[in-house]
């Protein structure tokens, strides 16, 4: 794509590529990052993203990830087209690196510790990459580390070197017996055999120059030595030269070798190298974006909007991570043009910048520091004019710089380019720079080109309410601290702030006075409207998080008021069933008795008691079956609370199975108690709490039968039963249901203080279950009473959780 050389280069892409370069493990890597562009189409863009994720997997894994070493063979591969070339044996060695590399690279692009199916953006380079490890063997076996042709390459190579090893020690050992010979005035300390122009020389004082002989190959700076070959020594030194020749094109012939083994695998080992750098690219990348949290983008076609959420300039950040502040903007479908206005600091070419450049990344296949959510469209095209561009050369002041690059701008950009202009209209008349900027947006904005434009001019602040797909926003500003926000508003034009910023620079008050009564009265009172506006938004935004953290806590408060009642329940269904339990133990301990108490009675020979014996029986076994109905029947479906039950069917109350709607009042007839009659004070769900005479006791409903009111006299006999009182004037209970808090709190005292008085030894107090909150409550109250031995919740014919049972002291 025609990506626009000059928008490149005002925006600084340049030092973008440079930075994520930097991640790079190779001189190539990071050479193959810097040659980065925009791309034009859409699916190669995708594709770029879809490796560069694919690499970061393999990065952030468990067994992570980091490129080999890629040599530097391009020209080397670039001979091998040429026949009869050898390479040296420094390349060579490269070559082993570079097949050692391809191998690794593709195990761990095969690693099955990975994620199933990571890597599949990959494997078009996996492709490229060879595995031939034979050669690598066939090349280390001739080329050492260190880059040297090996002795053993081949048998002549070997004799050779072993010959010239030889010549050379038996030379040196000779001319060291040369010099132990010379006089001693001829003789130069602490000297010893060295080379002089391929030559093995001995160091002499010239005076004795003529009593060696020879051919002098050098002298010292001094002139006082000189260095001689002594002819006894010259046959030796050409037997050496012969040598070392032979030795050369053996090494030569060897190193040719080798080339041609690789000469026609030049292609894959090309492919290969490119592999292993695009690899290291996308490694760059991948490392750039962890480094910086870039987030994936969707890629979307342009005209369409866009949503950069999290945003940041990619210099800044790079410069200086915690003074960044992220943006937020998003253009919809039908927004062509962003005017953002505001003061000359609001830091508007910093914004227009960041967004040239994190679309410019994005087209790039490099990820953008955006966050997760974000948009970004793709554009044929970027145009940007930005800056002070004067040039003396050319004879151009900087509004006819602007003027041409706008001019280019109108010409060549499409409904699929980009533009980016800062302070449009600047640089000459404001009537005029306001008139022509208008008629440029309104140009653009009819041929859906994106373009992004800030401004100061009030006027055109104005084109949003004229021309269809033009959107105003602000940069706010912080006139105290004289500092950008970086916060963008979007539908509320920017004031320009240039009378606060000259007030807060210490500008004397008359001058602002003078320059306040010169500004119109239109613009005075549209400033003054953006002001309330900004002031209502900054109140408008308090309370929104002040809201915001109150809805939090009540959310949270009822969360763990829910899991108390939940965990209060939980515990009344455990102690119910408990005491349902005991009680069916209970019964049945009973029956044995009653079961020993027959043989006696049998035994003694009163049979006229039999019979009564029998029905004594009978009621206890019945007893013992429904209460452990009832403890099956809890097992099976746990009682919701009071609460929780709602309103009974008709509003009548519930209705027994032998007939008759039972009600609060209700004068019935207990089955389990022989048939005795009472009344119920109480209805729990399937239960009813039936007062008989001076005893309360909870049953089940359907073993209650209404009867008359006639049937309720006292009982001759009363049967007692665990948490039942004898009447007396003193109460032994008090009923708080329904009452508030405080009103309980009084009842319980006084009720406490009666009894006391009366000698009582326990008080039952009624405050149901509901939420459980008046149960806590007369809990602390009796806990901090000293006349209160001890208290307990009521067992399950006591009322359970509805009631509390305080013993007396």
């Amino acid at each position: 794509m025609n990506s626009g050389g000059h928008a490149l280069t005002v925006l600084e892409f340049s030092r973008v590529l440079e930075l994520v370069a930097g991640h790079a493990s190779s001189a190539a890597g990071a050479a193959r990052t810097r040659d980065l562009q925009p791309l034009g189409a859409a699916h190669d863009v995708a594709s770029e993203h879809a490796r560069v994720e694919a690499m970061r997997a393999m990065v952030e894994s468990e067994a992570g990830w980091h490129p080999e070493p890629i040599p530097d063979l391009a020209a080397a591969l670039g001979r091998l087209r040429v026949e009869g070339t050898a390479w040296t044996a420094l390349e060579l060695r490269a070559a082993v690196t570079l097949l050692l590399s391809s191998r690794r690279a593709l195990d761990a692009l095969h690693d099955k510790s990975l994620e199933a199916g990571v890597t599949i953006p990959l494997d078009g380079l996996a492709a490229s990459l060879v595995r031939d490890p034979d050669t690598e063997r066939e090349i280390d076996r001739v080329i050492k580390d260190d880059a040297t042709v090996r002795d053993d390459a081949s048998p002549l190579l070997r004799r050779v070197r072993k010959d010239l090893r030889g010549a050379t020690a038996d030379l040196v050992r000779m001319l060291e017996r040369l010099m132990a010979k010379l006089e001693s005035n001829h003789r130069v300390d602490d000297a010893s055999v060295t080379m002089r122009n391929g030559r093995y020389v001995i160091p002499v004082r010239r005076e004795g120059r003529g009593a060696v002989g020879g051919i002098v190959h050098d002298t010292s700076a001094s002139g006082s030595t000189v260095f001689v070959e002594p002819p006894a020594a010259v046959e030796a030194s050409n037997r050496i030269r012969e040598l070392e020749a032979e030795e050369l094109r053996e090494t030569e012939r060897v190193l040719l070798e080798v080339t041609d083994r690789l000469r026609p695998h030049r292609e894959v080992l090309i492919a290969t190298l490119d592999a292993l750098v695009v690899l290291d690219s996308l490694y760059a990348r991948a490392r750039y974006a962890i480094a910086f949290g870039c987030a994936p983008a969707v890629l979307a076609a342009s005209g369409h909007g866009f949503s950069i959420l999290d945003g940041r300039h990619p210099l800044l950040l790079a410069r200086d991570r915690s003074s960044v502040v992220p943006f937020a903007l998003m253009m919809e479908n039908g927004e062509h043009t962003l005017l953002v206005s505001g003061p000359n600091t609001g830091g508007k070419t910093v914004l227009l910048k960041a967004l040239a450049l994190i679309s410019l990344m994005a087209q790039s296949g490099i990820p953008a520091p955006v966050g997760l959510g974000s948009r970004i469209p793709l554009y044929d095209r970027f145009f940007a004019d930005i800056g002070d561009e004067q040039s003396i050369e050319a004879s151009l002041s900087t509004f006819s710089a602007h003027l041409r690059n706008l001019t280019e701008i109108v010409h060549d950009a499409t409904a699929q380019s980009l533009v980016l202009i800062d302070e449009l209209g600047s640089g000459t008349d404001p009537v005029e720079g306001a008139a022509l900027g208008g008629a440029i947006l309104d140009t653009l904005t009819r041929r859906g080109t994106t373009t992004i434009a800030t401004t100061h001019l009030g006027a055109l602040k104005e084109l949003a309410h004229e021309v269809p797909g033009v959107v105003n926003a602000s940069l706010q500003f912080d006139a105290v601290a004289l500092a950008p926000t970086f916060r963008l508003i979007k539908g509320v034009p920017g004031r320009s702030y240039g009378l606060s910023i000259a007030r807060r620079l210490a500008m004397p008050e008359e001058v602002l006075r003078n320059a306040e009564q010169r500004v119109p009265k239109g613009e005075r009172d549209v400033a003054a409207l953006l002001e309330d506006l900004e002031a209502r938004q900054k109140t408008l935004e308090a309370r929104e998080t002040a809201a915001a953290a109150h809805h939090d806590a009540t959310v949270a408060r009822a969360e763990r008021v829910s899991e108390r009642e939940q965990i209060v329940r939980e515990k009344e269904r455990e102690l119910e069933r408990a005491a349902r339990s005991d009680a069916r133990r209970y019964l049945l301990d009973a029956r044995k008795e009653i079961e020993k108490t027959i043989s006696e009675l049998r035994a003694a020979g009163a049979d006229q008691i039999e019979s009564a014996a029998i029905a004594a029986r009978r009621a206890t076994e019945q007893k013992a079956a429904e209460a452990g109905e009832a403890l099956a029947a809890l097992d099976r479906d746990a009682e919701p609370t009071t609460e929780d039950r709602g309103p009974a069917t008709e509003d009548r109350g519930p209705k027994t199975e032998t007939g008759g709607v039972i009600e609060v009042g209700s004068p019935v007839a207990v089955a389990t108690l022989g048939g005795k009659a009472g009344r119920v004070v109480e209805l729990r769900g399937r239960d009813a709490v039936v007062a008989v005479g001076a005893m309360k006791v909870t049953v089940p409903l359907k073993t209650l039968t209404r009867v008359s009111k006639r049937a309720l006299e006292p009982l001759e006999i009363a049967v007692p039963f665990i948490g039942d009182q004898p009447d007396v004037d003193v109460k032994h209970e008090v009923d708080l249901r329904g009452m508030r808090v405080d009103e309980a709190e009084i009842a319980v005292t006084q009720a406490v203080d009666a009894a006391v008085r009366a000698d009582l030894g326990a008080l039952r107090i009624i405050h149901g279950k509901g939420t459980g909150a008046l149960r806590e409550r007369v809990g602390e109250l009796l806990s901090g009473d000293s006349r209160v031995r001890t208290f307990r919740m009521g067992a399950w014919n006591e009322g359970g959780a509805g009631v509390t049972i305080a013993e007396l002291s």
